[in-house]
């Protein structure tokens, strides 16, 4: 995570001159530490979150960066992620969200290589997005484009992710946490799966319906053999009913 020590006393000087806690900064940006936030002051603003946090306090985010350039953003027009401008100083002190609340992220498939191959890997697909409100990606600490969305294929994590349900991915996590779900790109195949760590640099995928899917262990050699990259870790799935229910006595 990427991170500007020098800005740290600045923050903490914003935060002073408006009377605002650490404590309520968290909670306006719905991050659910405080401590996080309390942490900016030695560790610095996170860069993915620097122009957040300049809008939050209608300063130049160069300014809070490094200290340069104009302090105040009275006369700055400023730009989100979709392009809608608005005032920074018309929000300073109410502390307003006024940009947009959803992140719209890309959508990767698994698709053939050619037409006709039976060989297939893991692309973008530019004809589909899925947007998700921005507070739930901040409150995780998801770089926003980090994240993406695929859809779950098959019934190995039944009862707990069904078929054709769709999960979003962060792929800034892609260390292994033992009992996590994760997307793994298998040779070419999309696969979402629990991963445990196995002596040796081996991994263990399982499947939530463990009784038609085993577990199944890959050493080093097989890792490489067999092109299994982690993509990220499964932070949300949605979960659609297969039926709509019919009304009886019609």
């Amino acid at each position: 995570m990427k991170k500007n020590k020098t800005c740290g006393a600045r923050f903490k000087m914003l935060l002073e001159e408006a009377n605002i806690t650490t404590t309520a900064f968290a909670e306006f940006l719905k991050i659910n530490k405080p401590q996080n936030v309390h942490n900016w002051y030695t560790r610095g603003v996170p860069h993915y979150r620097m122009e957040q946090v300049a809008r939050r306090l209608s300063v130049n985010s160069e300014w809070l960066k490094i200290g340069e350039g104009p302090k105040n953003a009275s006369e700055l027009r400023l730009c989100d992620e979709s392009g809608n401008t608005f005032d920074a100083q018309a929000i300073r002190g109410t502390y307003r969200v006024i940009e947009p609340t959803d992140v719209e992220l890309p959508f990767y498939k698994e698709t053939v290589i050619t037409p006709g191959s039976n060989k297939t890997h893991v692309i973008k697909d530019p004809g589909q997005s899925i947007r998700l409100p921005r507070s739930d990606l901040d409150s995780l600490e998801i770089n926003h484009a980090d994240a993406i969305c695929a859809r779950m294929i098959g019934n190995s994590m039944t009862e707990k992710i069904d078929d054709g349900s769709i999960v979003a991915i962060d792929r800034g996590l892609t260390q292994i946490v033992d009992g996590e779900i994760y997307a793994i790109e298998h040779d070419g195949m999309l696969r979402i799966k629990y991963l445990h760590r196995v002596p040796g640099n081996a991994i263990r995928m399982r499947s939530h319906n463990s009784a038609e899917y085993p577990d199944e262990v890959f050493r080093t050699a097989q890792i490489e053999e067999q092109n299994i990259r982690v993509l990220g870790w499964v932070f949300w799935w949605s979960t659609l009913n297969k039926r709509r229910p019919a009304i009886p006595f019609l």
